[in-house]
């Protein structure tokens, strides 16, 4: 190993220097990353802060579970039907709805019975209905097989045997009725 007195001025200075620069160089890194975690910790604080102005905790919304199967409802669904009576309806007036409960689980409302609505009144909600056609294919347009779910007492959810029917398009099934075209044919 080669001492201090051992090596020339020139290497001496030259060394002198550069140790300098390289602390420096070192210094200056330090501060730099140092720094940059610093304003990245202050900008997350900062962050942080601003989006808890606008963050909302409670109250908590309930958990929904899905049903085991496809063909079961979600554990928040009002079942206003279960294929054996007719309980969660009634016509217009308050009166019980006058159905018929057939062998398959459906019903079929009496015909000329007229409207029957929910005894509960329900607002907000996602909707799931299942219907079926006539057994006898008869008529065209909107008297084949035409019925409908309205919402609020005032819209229409167009039900109709669609299937190589062409009619107006805000009045085929899935329709608002006369007001919004279905996303598709139903």
């Amino acid at each position: 190993m080669v001492t201090d007195d051992q090596m020339p001025p020139f290497l001496l200075n030259f060394i002198g220097i550069f140790n300098s620069y390289r602390m420096k160089f070192s210094l200056l890194l330090f501060l730099s990353v140092s720094t940059t975690f610093s304003l990245q910790a202050q900008n997350q604080d900062s962050l942080v802060k601003e989006a808890a102005k606008t963050e909302i905790w409670e109250p908590v919304p309930a958990v929904v579970t899905p049903g085991h199967t496809n063909s079961d409802a979600p554990s928040d669904a009002i079942i206003l039907f279960n294929g054996k009576d007719m309980s969660q309806w009634q016509k217009k007036n308050g009166k019980d709805a006058q159905c018929t409960i057939d062998k398959d689980g459906s019903f079929t409302i009496v015909k000329g019975a007229g409207d029957i609505a929910t005894r509960k009144p329900l607002g907000n909600c996602q909707l799931h209905i299942e219907w079926r056609s006539p057994a006898t294919i008869a008529g065209s347009g909107q008297t084949r097989g035409n019925s409908g779910v309205y919402l609020m007492g005032r819209y229409e959810l167009q039900v109709l045997d669609g299937y190589q029917n062409p009619t107006y398009v805000n009045g085929q099934a899935g329709s608002i009725y006369k007001q919004y075209i279905p996303l598709v044919n139903a």
